[in-house]
């Protein structure tokens, strides 16, 4: 599961990999978790919701 950063409670998330040539869901997750382009991070509130995010796509992204 998402391991849990050290910034104000949130969880730093990286996009790794393209979601072009996957499920268009996938790709609308990572769109909707803020991701733009490979190497970009965001932090995000830790809740269920994000960690769902984040399993969904968990092929894309690192966690930490």
């Amino acid at each position: 599961m998402a391991k849990k950063s050290t910034t104000k409670g949130g969880v730093t998330v990286t996009l790794v990999k393209s979601p072009i040539g996957f499920n268009k869901a996938q790709a609308k997750v990572v769109q909707g978790m803020g991701l733009r382009r490979i190497r970009h991070s965001v932090t995000l509130p830790d809740t269920a919701e994000t960690h769902g995010m984040i399993h969904k796509v968990r092929h894309l992204v690192k966690v930490g």
